[in-house]
């Protein structure tokens, strides 16, 4: 039984879940220990508690502390991508490239916690300096998702206590498996107790009582809209500084001069791998008419060459579906499309294989109207719509037609349209002839309108959410 990592010690929790493998259900991963009030309690006041230290702790022993995380995460990425594809789904080489991408978060806030920069300014008023400095803001709450269940804690986690936060780190119910593993590492890294707690449990429980606790300073959150709402709300209600990433309906725009080969490797990666089950997924692919039947018949083709099978088996291109709640929503919005009139042009059925697992042929519709219900609600499976468009300046305006905002892509061989398209989408991330998913860990992530809120994530940004600022004027 895998435990909680609370104030140093592993500790016992109200309930334990079992992890079945989604490739296998007939693979226990492992029984994990959830949380309760009591254990939350113990979790919050010694992440508080140890707050009052750790803000004051020198940077080389944040960066040595980091440094050592990320060597170990490294020199254990076949194990830990293993165990990673074995929890959630994703195919073992996609695992095993994340895993590789939490060590090199690691590494980089290692760095970044010996650059935390200020600022010296002469003051308006003779004999006065002024010195601007950044501090941490203290006890931060880490509410992660299931798609990327060792990334997105290392890009939460790693920012956190390198600027000198203690963090409560709640992993998706789901996948609790990698978060785990992640705390053992950080269990041996020398932090002082309190600094880091794994509280994996419900959200009605832990989630909760995090966003609700003046004790908590922060909150950085990565889920659904409706819960980044509620986080939202709550966080507003007693003035906690929160950080949300949530849905998105991406477009790739296709125009007419594309290379059609990276076109159509662009739409593939970017909507059906990782079982689209990413927030960056290209679900809305807008092609310009002239171009339309090529593109459409191309991407069949390739569809058609995809395997879909255990996430551990070698050759497999694309795992199953994270759950069977997943699976359902995945096979309603099929319905949904089919019962609007789009056209089902491959796939959409469930797939039946060797082993019990939730296995889904990737489904690509095409024809589809804009304003269908299928092309404006996340889906977050691997469920694809081709939309025509008449020109360019139609496609920019479907692309940035939709409550989301997160990423948006465009395929061409024109300088003049990729740069006006950079310009004008309405997207926090811009890809041109790229996948929209698939980001560096050293740069700003995040998006506009409904898919992000507050500072970005990742790369030197991080220090804008991870700290606040201090102004000290000395007469000298």
């Amino acid at each position: 039984m895998k435990k909680l990592w609370i104030n140093g010690e592993w500790t016992d929790g109200a309930q334990h879940t079992t992890v079945r493998s989604p490739s296998d259900r007939a693979d226990v991963v492992g029984d994990y220990v959830t949380a309760g009030a009591e254990q939350v309690e113990t979790a919050i006041a010694a992440a508080h508690q140890a707050s009052l230290s750790w803000r004051h702790s020198g940077v080389q022993q944040r960066a040595d502390a980091l440094d050592l995380i990320g060597s170990e995460i490294q020199a254990r990425k076949t194990e830990l991508g293993t165990l990673l594809a074995r929890e959630e789904g994703k195919t073992l080489p996609e695992a095993i490239g994340e895993v590789g991408r939490a060590a090199a978060i690691f590494k980089f806030f290692a760095q970044e916690a010996l650059r935390i920069r200020g600022d010296k300014l002469a003051s308006v008023r003779p004999g006065i300096e002024v010195d601007v400095s950044r501090e941490p803001v203290g006890v931060v709450g880490i509410i992660a998702p299931w798609n990327f269940p060792i990334a997105i804690p290392a890009w939460k986690v790693a920012p956190a206590l390198a600027f000198g936060n203690t963090v409560l780190l709640k992993p998706a119910e789901l996948v609790p498996a990698s978060s785990w593993a992640l705390a053992e590492i950080i269990s041996r890294a020398g932090l002082p107790p309190g600094v880091f707690n794994l509280v994996a449990g419900p959200g009605r429980v832990v989630g909760e009582a995090m966003v609700n606790d003046r004790r908590v300073d922060a909150i950085s959150f990565t889920g659904s809209v409706g819960t980044g709402s509620r986080v939202l709300a709550a966080c507003a209600a007693r003035r906690a500084k929160v950080q949300l990433e949530m849905g998105g309906k991406n477009p790739l725009v296709v125009l007419a001069d594309s290379d059609l080969e990276v076109a159509v490797n662009a739409a593939v990666q970017g909507s059906f791998y990782s079982t689209g089950q990413r927030c960056t997924a290209s679900s809305r692919l807008i092609v310009e008419e002239a171009i339309y039947g090529r593109f459409v018949a191309a991407v069949t083709e390739k569809l058609g060459q995809l395997k879909v099978g255990h996430a551990l088996h070698a050759g497999v291109d694309i795992g199953p579906v994270v759950d069977q709640s997943q699976l359902d929503q995945d096979l309603r919005y099929i319905q949904i499309a089919k019962d609007e009139g789009a056209k089902l042009a491959f796939g959409g059925e469930r797939l039946q294989r060797d082993t019990d697992g939730y296995f889904l042929n990737p489904a690509l519709f095409v024809d589809c109207d804009p304003a269908m219900q299928h092309t404006r609600e996340e889906i977050f499976g691997p469920v694809a719509s081709v939309i025509p468009a008449k020109n360019y300046e139609h496609a920019l305006q479907l692309a940035n037609d939709t409550e989301f905002g997160l990423t948006a892509g465009i395929c061409t061989t024109s300088l003049k349209y990729a740069t006006h398209f950079r310009r004008h989408a309405r997207a926090g991330m811009v890809m041109v002839n790229v996948p929209t998913a698939g980001v560096d860990y050293h740069v700003p992530f995040g998006g506009t309108k409904g898919s992000s809120y507050g500072a970005r994530e990742q790369g030197s940004a991080a220090v804008e959410f991870f700290t606040t600022m201090k102004t000290s004027y000395i007469a000298s």
